[in-house]
């Protein structure tokens, strides 16, 4: 399912308009992404929790050189899933 499909899917399920919808669903995404970006944990009891970790530098090859090389320090989102979106993807 990609966005597109999400925001039919709540318009559908809703009751509201497709353009209602839109602003719906992009409001949630930029909200958690505007968290996560300020370093803070956004927890949905039940569905599960998106979080910031921070990755350390380390020394890696360049795959076309052979080179070694210093891969410096970033930060990615993660997401661990809650128990009751566990239980409905494996019944």
């Amino acid at each position: 399912m990609n966005k597109a499909e999400l925001i039919t899917a709540v318009a559908t399920k809703s009751g509201i308009t497709r353009k209602d919808a839109d602003k719906l669903v992009s409001s949630v995404l930029d909200t958690i992404t505007e968290t996560l970006a300020a370093g803070e944990k956004v927890s949905l009891v039940g569905f599960g929790t998106f979080d910031v970790k921070e990755r350390a530098a380390h020394r890696g090859i360049n795959p076309s050189t052979k080179e070694p090389m210093q891969i410096s320090s970033s930060k990615s989102a993660v997401f661990k899933s809650g128990k009751q979106l566990k239980e409905a993807v494996n019944p």
